[in-house]
């Protein structure tokens, strides 16, 4: 009997020991980590989903795995278990000593390496070289290089590092071949196919990429196309398709746009509808510039939108909503337009995220806005903000945009999207012009200097009428203000024997400082201080003889400028006035007053062309003495046409040098226009009218003087070239009313090149 108690006691013990080996044994005792040289063990053991102690489970193994793989550090990884050991075997993917590219000639490596994901002294992975090929790859079809190839070498080195080469096979070029167009009527596809930035493959396009396919490009295309069409009244348009054809052999395309023009509609009735307190229609109604019975236009109606927001803001209306409710008479083919101005939701700026500037720094692009974190937002002065970051020319991309804010919705935030380009400039350029002869130019600048938006910039020229070099500097925001301050250094030699049988020298240097009044208007302040040295001398005239020797000039002047024009390099409409003042005697051997105005309107009379009407009157006093020949006023080359430079001038009637006046005042009614060749030429034919005036001159013995105050007209033709060696002007000026003394000049070219 105890023989059986006992038998049951073990057989209970047995029993009961058995599941609790059993659980002993499927759990993970230890975690051991083999082939890791620069990753630590445990730093491995973190990434895995089991750990030690844990129950052996396959399916956390499995994850375990996937998230090692996952981590981009290892090149293969294998888990095995031993035992109550989990053995990790895993390969680390090697370091990347150095990347290069070898074959690209069409792409900078410097561009490359900006694009490419993989950096020298990170891990090398696969999937990271297949989307940095991809990439390149990418590159060079917007290139219109699609044939392009890249194949990714490794050589291996010691220590697992890796010097990684792409190694790219560019190609030929694939042009585009033919751009049709199906369901045009109203334009042929001759005009259609100048609206695109696109081009066909010509010889003459061998400097420009325009006629390689792109199929961003193409996109921006379509918006074109639709700008354009909504600019003279096709209300309706729209493109339904743009499909672009590779062919056969992979070296060009065929791009064909099909379009919907839709009616051509007219301007109906324009009113205004504000239900804003003490907010008079009467007052914005003149802002509504559209006409009726004229073709409608798109541009002309965000135009007015613009203004109407930016009016309605200067009233002390903060958040205000103009949308233009578009009534179309589909039998009449007119379109009435209610401009319907609201109270705008209340929405303040919570941040603003500035990304993709590497060197600029923060400040310089927030100091262009027109917003602040905790501002009032206003569409009108995001988009005036956008277009005062574009016109730092700092950055190849700069878009400004706002989304909802996820915390408040009251709250908006500011998102600033930049691509920095290249600010440095270093040029080397020849040229010839009537003014200063055969010449050579050299300048180094810096436009955007340490990423503060600071300009620096040495200059030098020279030339068998002109010798000089300029140093400048300018910080556009001095003192943390929206001041512009800066110097320039400058030293000249001029060969003035042709027009008064004497040379003059320059040295010397300013300071001076800008700022805006209102966002039109802007003043200038500069103190100059220079020493003038007139020499060589070759003439028996006294009064070039008397002028003789070297004067020191210490001035200040001061300048407004009010501009409305819609760009300052190249306006089509608006005008600018400007007038300026300086005072010399503040020290130094001279004493005068100078007073200029001047002013211009311009007007497009058609597509691409454009009148302006421009003008100039100079006064220069002498406080206490008389002026110096240095210091009077000449008219001819540039500011009349038809005339010699300082052909214009009273003169010794005995040796005809020129003396210089007193006054004089000069303009110019031009208009500019194609002439018939492809946009991308860029060469516009011009036809002009010059007119100027010069006042008597200032010396003691006036009896061998010829002078006259009469007018002086010209009129001419001409043409300027943008070539791609540079900028090239002919003016052909015949003068119509002159004097016998004047000097005349039938021919005036100008042509130079940077590179």
């Amino acid at each position: 009997m105890r023989f059986v108690l006992w038998t049951a006691m073990v057989l209970g013990l047995l029993i009961g020991a058995f599941p609790a080996a059993a659980q002993d044994s499927g759990r993970v005792h230890a975690i051991v980590v083999q082939g890791a040289q620069r990753i630590e063990a445990e730093t491995v053991k973190t990434y895995m989903a089991i750990a030690e102690g844990d129950l052996y489970d396959a399916d956390r193994v499995n994850r375990s795995m996937k998230a090692l793989f996952n981590t981009g550090l290892f090149k293969d990884v294998a888990i095995r278990r031993e035992g109550d050991r989990l053995i990790v075997q895993v390969v680390e993917n090697p370091i990347i000593n150095r990347i290069a590219f070898e074959g690209n000639k069409r792409i900078k490596t410097d561009q490359l390496q900006t694009e490419v994901q993989l950096k020298p002294r990170t891990v090398y992975t696969r999937t990271k070289v297949q989307a940095d090929v991809k990439r390149i790859l990418e590159l060079y079809r917007r290139n219109g290089r699609f044939a392009a190839t890249v194949d990714p070498k490794l050589i291996q080195l010691e220590q697992n590092r890796v010097d990684l080469v792409y190694e790219i096979s560019e190609g030929q070029p694939t042009y585009v071949r033919r751009i049709s167009f199906v369901g045009n009527h109203r334009y042929d596809e001759d005009k259609l196919r100048e609206v695109l930035q696109t081009k066909e493959e010509r010889w003459y396009r061998f400097l420009t990429t325009d006629d390689t396919y792109d199929p961003d490009r193409v996109t921006y295309d379509r918006e074109l196309l639709r700008r354009f069409y909504l600019k003279r009244g096709f209300a309706d348009f729209k493109v339904t398709s743009a499909i672009a054809e590779l062919t056969p052999n992979r070296e060009g395309f065929f791009i064909t746009y099909t379009i919907d023009e839709g009616g051509r509609y007219k301007f109906g009735k324009s009113t205004i509808n504000a239900n804003l307190k003490d907010l008079k229609v009467e007052d914005l109604q003149p802002l509504v510039t559209s006409e009726e019975g004229d073709w409608y236009n798109a541009d002309l109606v965000e135009d007015i939108v613009q203004k109407l927001t930016d009016a309605v803001g200067t009233k002390g209306y903060a958040f205000v909503d103009v949308r233009p409710q578009v009534n179309r008479n589909f039998d009449a083919k007119t379109i009435d337009i209610v401009y319907d101005i609201q109270e705008g939701p209340r929405v303040f700026v919570e941040r603003i995220e500035i990304n993709g500037n590497v060197r600029t720094l923060d400040s310089v692009i927030r100091r262009e806005f027109r917003l602040v974190e905790g501002d009032a937002f206003n569409t009108a002065k995001l988009r005036r903000s956008r277009q005062r970051l574009k016109d730092l020319n700092f950055f190849e991309k700069a878009e400004v945009t706002n989304v909802p804010s996820e915390t408040a919705p009251d709250r908006t935030i500011i998102k600033v999207e930049v691509e920095e380009k290249s600010t440095g400039e270093l040029t080397f350029g020849i040229g010839w012009s009537t003014a200063v002869g055969p010449m050579i130019e050299a300048s180094i600048r810096e436009r955007n200097l340490l990423g503060r938006g600071q300009d620096l910039a040495l200059s030098g020229m020279l030339g068998t009428k002109r010798t000089s070099v300029t140093l400048s500097f300018t910080e556009p925001f001095f003192l943390e203000r929206e001041i512009a301050a800066g110097f320039d250094l400058f030293v000249t030699d001029s060969k003035l024997q042709q027009y008064s049988s004497y040379n003059a020298s320059s040295i010397g240097g300013d300071v001076r400082i800008g700022y805006r009044l209102t966002e039109p208007l802007r003043q200038d302040w500069k103190y100059t201080l220079k020493q003038d040295t007139v020499k060589s001398v070759v003439t028996t005239s006294p009064y070039v003889l008397d002028q003789l020797g070297t004067t020191v000039t210490s001035s200040v002047a001061t300048s407004l400028l009010y501009d409305k024009r819609d760009s300052r390099i190249d306006p089509s409409e608006g005008f600018f006035l400007r007038g300026s003042s300086e005072v010399a005697g503040l020290g130094g051997d001279v004493h005068l007053l100078r007073v200029i105005v001047g002013g211009g309107q311009y007007f497009t009379l058609a597509e691409k062309t454009v009148l302006g009407i421009t003008g100039t009157a100079t006064q220069v006093l002498g406080l206490g003495e008389r002026i110096r020949i240095n210091d009077r006023l000449f008219l001819g080359g540039d500011s009349l046409r038809g005339f010699a430079t300082a052909g214009i001038s009273p003169r010794d009637m005995n040796t005809s040098d020129a003396i210089g006046g007193t006054w004089s005042m000069y303009g110019s009614a031009q208009v500019k226009f194609p002439i018939g060749l492809p946009e991308e030429f860029g060469v516009l034919g011009e036809a002009f009218t010059d007119f100027g005036a010069i006042g008597p001159t200032d010396v003691a013995d006036m009896s061998a003087v010829q002078q006259s105050s009469a007018p002086r007209v010209s009129a001419g033709i001409g043409a300027s070239w943008k070539s791609p060696m540079g900028p090239v002007a002919i003016d052909l000026g015949i003068p119509l009313m002159k004097q016998s003394y004047d000097k005349t000049e039938l021919v005036k070219f100008n042509f130079g090149t940077k590179f």
